[in-house]
């Protein structure tokens, strides 16, 4: 459905409920929110114990009445309740009030490209369930690829790869239009889990989803905390007691580049079912990372050897989405055909 630009000037605020962070802006005020999207909750009880970072921190640590959750699941909403409690605690009591008593407050949220009516109804009852009185969706590629200061209303095609934590979604963007696009389940987290099992397979060594976070990191940096390689702690697998291995950073890039294939053939995909005129728009233009996994050490060479075409990172890929919503509610973009729904 085309979404004219007077209606998305009408909303107050744009969100981005990611399977890795929430991200909420308010129009004059700028991005409020931006926090882990992740809820501990005493189960006994049913009360929050914390939400965002200090959840965060609590995976993997807590006792068994206390249970970590993520109540959204590849840009879906998969638990209503628990995404609205979220919601709440991170926006604050005060102002979910304050929007409850405004009948007039619009909504925009991004929703996966394609998703279907079920995921669709879970984002509107989920914002609605916190005092929006309507929700306009918006496909998430194109909230990025505007938040990446893409032409996405020109005649011309940009080429956008947005990488989330537990997915990648790849398209082809002209006059304001997705002309094609796939997904593949391939981010952040699917990296990060094939790191740890071949710790496990070859150091028989268990390391804790944080400790593989801090890894990737170093391996951005070449390994320049130690000239051997990084030092990791973890658990032993025989006997149980930890453990640490140094772990050259070489290695962890082999271990990375294996689950990046379906990517690559992803992208190829996307080329082919493209219009010959677009595809040699984009042998200048390139592609675009952005998302919270864009920056995954060796992604942007890997994808620049396999395509032959320049590869770029938006200046700020994690909040890409987020930023084009807020550019879209502000007015400073007027798309053509904006992909988007109004409920």
């Amino acid at each position: 459905m085309y979404l004219s630009p007077d209606q998305l000037r009408r909303c107050t605020v744009a969100v981005d409920l990611g399977a890795s962070r929430t991200r909420i802006h308010l129009k004059g005020a700028g991005l409020v929110v931006d926090e882990p999207s992740i809820v501990a909750v005493n189960v006994m009880s049913g009360a929050l114990i914390a939400v965002g970072t200090p959840a965060e921190r609590m995976s993997g640590r807590t006792p068994a009445h206390i249970r970590v959750v993520r109540p959204i699941s590849h840009g879906t909403v998969v638990d209503i309740v628990m995404a609205q409690r979220m919601l709440r605690a991170m926006v604050g009591e005060k102002t979910v009030r304050s929007w409850r008593l405004n009948p007039r407050l619009r909504t925009a949220v991004c929703v996966p490209h394609e998703a279907d009516p079920l995921a669709q109804r879970a984002a509107i009852e989920t914002l609605t369930g916190v005092g929006a009185r309507r929700v306009l969706l918006v496909d998430t590629l194109i909230a990025a690829g505007i938040g990446c200061g893409l032409p996405v209303e020109e005649p011309e095609a940009t080429l956008i790869v947005l990488c989330g934590a537990a997915a990648t979604q790849v398209a082809v963007l002209s006059m304001g239009s997705i002309v094609a696009a796939a997904k593949v389940p391939v981010g952040g987290e699917t990296i990060e889990q094939a790191i740890i099992q071949h710790l496990r397979n070859h150091h028989e060594l268990v390391l804790p989803s944080q400790s593989v976070r801090a890894l990737r990191l170093d391996v951005a940096t070449g390994g320049l905390n130690s000239p051997l390689g990084t030092v990791v702690h973890g658990r032993d697998v025989a006997t149980g007691l930890g453990r640490k291995v140094q772990i050259d950073p070489a290695e962890v890039r082999e271990v990375m580049a294996t689950p990046l294939t379906s990517l690559v053939d992803a992208i190829r995909s996307v080329l082919h079912r493209c219009p010959p005129d677009l595809v040699a728009d984009l042998a200048d233009r390139g592609v675009m990372l952005a998302g919270g996994s864009a920056l995954l050490p060796g992604l942007d060479e890997r994808l620049r050897q396999a395509t032959h075409m320049p590869v770029r990172i938006a200046e700020d890929p994690s909040t890409a989405a987020v930023n084009g919503l807020a550019a879209l509610i502000e007015g400073r973009v007027k798309p053509l055909n904006l992909d988007a729904m109004a409920l």
